[in-house]
């Protein structure tokens, strides 16, 4: 990654630089592998806000700082999420083929929308998913867990992220969405494309579409106890596309970030022999894990977009109106002026941004958190001297401008 200024020298803290100067890139091999690093730097350089380049050298603004972030994301009157006012979009420098569109561009669902069309989608949305909820997504999990795990029970080994945390949500979420299980691999793939961006982010963007297509087709003539349904059926009176779009959105936000988050926490299990003793003792609750992780390492490190509605200042920078702005989540969470011990767990806090925040907050956490508790419990119980393969220390990790996945969880237990 060069991370030098684009266009002669360092430019002052409050200098608009929308198509220009000092811009660091968030796509390139050292943000794939040190993102932590490219924001402390950043923040060092610029404040809680500072200017990037974003796939394609996209102009951007990143925000670092936790007050800023709740700042943008508390005031959508300011901070739009209709991507229809993007400036860059709208004077053709970003086209509709460009890999930053399936996570940045706009769509008819509740995300990106703002007002009352925000509110009609989103009511659909947090009915459905509480609907499914109720329908015993534990029991889908639970019933999933034992899955994954005969397949590899037998073998005293496994990597932990290739063959279980990568398709335990998605096999979840196959039975909440009303998708044939068999669809579950294929998915895996095209989320995991579509988050990382690049050529082939378009055509898995398309794939899941179809799919989804397929699937609201099917559900208007089969009905059946799933969020599918329970969309088309909804007093909203969603069209077809907005149907569809809201599967995409459920789909593809809950299995990225629950897997990553699935993983995040085993690795933190496996890597502390306290913590793993307590939770399968019982003295420790999963959640506590869970919360830790969602401050230190969120499963979305990055959030894609908002839109200045105006003109405007935020973190001493000149924002123009129609230039976008993207979350750091991760950055956030670790700000020294909220947490300036960052090395220390925090206990009973839940004022992080993993789950964003404001209007747009997620609506389906506690399906993820559901899943991530069964996964976990269900693991530890199943594999007995459950343990890494490998010293903690070498566990690697690989970034994409939105998110840090564990490469793997190299595991050994006894048969």
């Amino acid at each position: 990654m060069n991370a030098q200024p684009l266009n002669g020298p360092d430019a002052p803290r409050g200098c608009p630089v929308a198509h220009g100067g000092d811009r660091t890139r968030l796509f390139g091999p050292e943000a794939s592998t040190d993102p932590y690093g490219i924001y402390e730097r950043l923040r060092k350089e610029h404040g809680s806000v500072a200017p990037v380049l974003l796939e394609g050298d996209v102009p951007a603004w990143l925000v670092l700082g936790y007050r800023d972030n709740r700042r943008v994301l508390d005031n959508p009157r300011q901070f739009s999420r209709d991507a229809r006012i993007w400036r860059d979009w709208r004077e053709g420098r970003v086209s509709e083929t460009h890999p930053l569109i399936p996570m940045v561009g706009w769509r008819p669902d509740c995300v990106s929308q703002d007002g009352e069309p925000h509110r009609r989608l989103r009511g659909a949305v947090t009915d459905g998913l509480l609907a499914a909820s109720s329908r015993g997504v534990r029991r889908h999990a639970t019933y999933f867990a034992n899955k994954q795990i005969d397949a590899f029970a037998d073998a005293g080994r496994a990597d932990l992220v290739a063959d279980y945390a990568e398709h335990l949500p998605m096999l979840v979420l196959t039975r909440i969405l009303g998708l044939p299980t068999a669809e579950g691999a294929r998915l895996v793939e095209s989320c995991a494309e579509v988050f990382k961006g690049g050529e082939g982010a378009l055509e898995h963007n398309e794939r899941i579409m179809q799919i989804l297509s397929e699937l609201a087709e099917r559900k208007r003539t089969e009905p059946g106890a799933d969020f599918a349904t329970a969309l088309l059926e909804h007093p909203a009176g969603l069209d077809h596309d907005e149907v569809v779009s809201h599967l995409r959105l459920v789909l593809i936000a809950a299995h990225t970030t629950t897997s990553n988050l699935l993983a995040r926490v085993l690795q933190l299990v496996l890597s502390d022999a306290g913590r793993l003793s307590g939770l399968v003792s019982g003295q420790l609750n999963i959640s506590s894990v869970v919360e830790e992780v969602m401050w230190d390492t969120p499963p979305l490190a990055v959030l894609p977009g908002r839109f200045a509605a105006t003109d405007l200042e935020l973190g001493g920078h000149h924002i123009q109106e129609g230039e976008l702005l993207v979350l750091g989540l991760a950055a956030g969470n670790l700000d020294p002026e909220v947490r300036p011990d960052a090395g220390v767990a925090v206990q009973g806090n839940q004022s992080h941004l993993a789950f964003s925040a404001g209007p747009h907050e997620c609506p389906g956490q506690n399906i993820g958190q559901s899943i991530i508790e069964i996964g976990v419990d269900v693991l530890l119980h199943r594999l007995p001297g459950l343990r890494l393969a490998v010293p903690s220390e070498e566990l690697s990790s690989t970034a994409s401008t939105w998110e840090s996945r564990l490469d793997s969880l190299p595991v050994e237990f006894s048969v």
